[in-house]
């Protein structure tokens, strides 16, 4: 007869929702996903995704992410990204000036990435690419190097493209 209070409990606990705004809050931390990669000449290896994300205030947030393909190629990406609706937008800026659109929205349990705006030629390699990647929501860690991602390179870099002081 209370069934229907445990139910509305676990759906009340979900972080985000598709169709909601994305909510920072719930969805900062990092995601890992591991698992066997291959090379050209028969190679086995063990291949990391990572996703990382930072909040900085209730709409903004570093982002950085790390993704490995087929054949040693990557994805790496870092940026601001500011929450417009379900999605947390990074238009990083890349080596030609030129600009890409790229999102986070939660979909079926997971973050995916959906690449609008061309980010796959500036910031992958020739087998990499951003569309159909996803983390399970549910892998979401707290980032206890928070001290050494701040101080890295790449954090500096996307707040001053960002017009965000540090």
């Amino acid at each position: 007869m209370r069934w229907w209070i445990l139910g509305f409990l676990c759906l009340s606990s979900v972080p985000a929702v598709a169709g909601a705004v994305f909510d920072l809050a719930h969805l900062s931390g990092v995601y890992k996903n591991r698992f066997a990669n291959g090379a050209v000449d028969g190679s086995q290896y063990q291949s990391e995704d990572i996703l990382e994300i930072v909040t900085l205030d209730p709409k903004t947030a570093y982002v950085r992410t790390h993704l490995e393909f087929y054949n040693g190629h990557i994805c790496a990406l870092s940026g601001v990204g500011r929450v417009e609706g379900e999605a947390l937008v990074l238009r990083p800026q890349a080596d030609t000036g030129e600009r890409c659109e790229l999102k986070l929205v939660v979909k079926d349990g997971a973050l995916r990435f959906d690449d609008t705006g061309g980010c796959r030629r500036y910031f992958c390699g020739a087998r990499g690419g951003f569309v159909g990647e996803a983390f399970a929501v549910t892998s979401r860690r707290p980032i206890r190097y928070m001290a050494r991602l701040k101080a890295s390179r790449e954090f500096a870099q996307a707040l001053d493209e960002a017009g965000i002081g540090h």
